[in-house]
């Protein structure tokens, strides 16, 4: 793999087009693993809660493991598909980014209730993932508001075979700056 990049997390807030983005990266040459699969398979996630529907993952104890087990390249070049992915101890980071209002109207097509839609879309606001950026790998960021899934899997390829240069978070996206202007 091009510059010791093994496996790279696909992050972003719900409902920003992860899992279609992955659907077709594993189309391919990539592997593709979720950070759920990733929690069951080594016992760091907590039953379904009643309040919201999800499963809480021990992202911190998940990372320590992996950090242990990935010491070895994977076979292909892995996605590591989940909005907390970019915590795992992974080797690049992109970021799928959303305009809130759309980003809005697709969890209301996805049937969230208001109080899960207002916490996403603040964290959307906030820039998420960037909150956690880490220079010694490269991140980058694709906004997927009016980008089809198949033209950020090309902008991803493309990001890849330019030698993963990074982006920093002066250079990110930033609805707020976005909404004031």
């Amino acid at each position: 793999c091009m510059q010791g990049v093994r496996r790279l997390a696909l992050t972003g807030t719900p409902a920003t087009g992860k899992s279609s983005v992955c659907a077709l990266l594993g189309r391919g040459e990539f592997e593709i693993v979720t950070v759920e699969e990733l929690a069951v398979e080594h016992e760091c996630i907590e039953d379904v809660d009643i309040n919201d529907g999800a499963r809480a993952i021990d992202i911190k104890i998940l990372s320590d493991i992996l950090e242990k087990l990935w010491i070895e390249p994977p076979q292909k070049l892995t996605f590591i598909d989940g909005h907390l992915s970019h915590l795992l101890p992974v080797d690049g980071v992109v970021v799928l980014r959303c305009r809130p209002d759309v980003l809005r109207s697709r969890m209301n097509e996805r049937g969230y209730d208001d109080t899960k839609s207002d916490s996403n879309v603040e964290w959307e606001l906030i820039g998420g993932p960037w909150n956690d950026y880490h220079s010694a790998i490269p991140w980058t960021e694709f906004d997927t508001s009016k980008t089809p899934a198949e033209s950020i899997v090309k902008l991803i390829r493309a990001w890849m075979s330019d030698g993963f240069k990074p982006k920093t978070p002066n250079t990110g996206i930033d609805w707020i700056e976005e909404e004031v202007a």
